[in-house]
């Protein structure tokens, strides 16, 4: 993604004229070769980049150059605000106030009327799903982790598990993963030896190494953090057989929420849950005959659902 480093540094420059090189580097999360790289890049791209010498010199751009002006037609600033707002409330976004900066800059370029215009789609939409809770990744990091996926090449991450600890440790990453508010990362966890499932958003650090690597042949990143995703260790596992076929199972049920495997008579659900009573719900709502194969819990809770139900049945007051 050096392409967009180095327009956050032409940003940058056009923001702050005369940054350090050492302020570049930490604002870019890059080292001071890189700032000069990238400051070179920009001058072959027709961008005349000066850099003062001496220890507290800076960079700036070329004094009366001006860059032209950024124009979008109604239907293409429509499309930009829409989608930085559906990625804010979807969590499909990047760091703490990334999405309300871009959004402020669109706005100020936009010529009055097409302004309020869109400021009246942004304050009069409505939503039916609530927004994403989840925290939203550092660009630095995922960045670098696509490059990492597209190159094929071994990252060193810095990551903070749900428990607050913080590790390092290398991994061949397969793929990157948008689910349900959140990013995930997939891949061969060099410590473990496993292929694992990794939250973007508690990587701190992202570090390419050349070291290359070939993934699994057929390996499907989506699936696997499915998978992941519904063998997370809840209290109870629970196993139980469906008299019904893969695709139709496979149409019903969310492969983040079991685990579904061909049978004789049927379809096997695996899955992990934290209470039984949900899952009693789950399989009536399913309307398949089924078989308990554990556990045993399961077995009285999908009793006393179906007594409540009876009970509703002869007591239209649900009393």
């Amino acid at each position: 993604m050096t392409v967009l480093r180095v327009l956050a540094l032409l940003e940058l420059l056009q923001a702050a004229p005369g940054l350090t090189g050492p302020e570049l580097a930490e604002r870019l999360e890059v080292d001071e070769r890189t700032v000069r790289r990238y400051a070179v890049k920009l001058t072959e791209l027709g961008v005349p980049v000066e850099a003062e010498r001496g220890r507290y010199g800076g960079y700036r751009l070329l004094p009366g150059y001006k860059l032209p002006p950024l124009m979008f037609t109604d239907d293409e600033a429509t499309a930009v605000v829409l989608g930085l707002l559906a990625g804010r409330r979807t969590g499909l976004a990047v760091g703490e106030t990334a999405t309300e900066s871009a959004l402020a800059k669109i706005r100020r370029v936009l010529p009055q009327a097409l302004r309020e215009r869109v400021e009246a789609v942004t304050r009069t939409l409505e939503h039916t799903r609530a927004p994403a809770a989840a925290s939203t990744p550092r660009a630095g990091p995922l960045l670098a982790l696509a490059d990492a996926v597209r190159r094929r090449r071994t990252v060193r991450l810095a990551y903070r598990s749900w428990k607050g600890e913080s590790s390092e440790r290398d991994l061949d990453p397969y793929g990157i993963v948008f689910h349900s508010g959140r990013w995930y990362l997939t891949g061969l966890d060099h410590r473990s030896g496993e292929i694992r499932t990794f939250r973007v958003d508690r990587v701190s650090e992202a570090a390419r190494t050349e070291r290359a690597f070939a993934p699994p042949e057929g390996f499907d990143a989506t699936a696997h953090v499915a998978r992941s995703l519904s063998a997370v260790p809840y209290r109870h596992e629970v196993r139980v057989l469906l008299e019904t076929t893969l695709e139709q199972a496979r149409r019903r049920i969310p492969a983040e929420a079991a685990a579904l495997s061909e049978e004789p008579g049927g379809v096997l659900l695996t899955a992990r849950a934290e209470r039984l009573d949900g899952m009693a719900q789950m399989l009536a709502g399913l309307g398949w005959p089924f078989t308990i194969l554990e556990p045993d819990g399961l077995r009285a809770e999908v009793r006393d659902l179906a007594a409540r139900l009876a009970g509703y049945a002869d007591d239209p007051g649900g009393r």
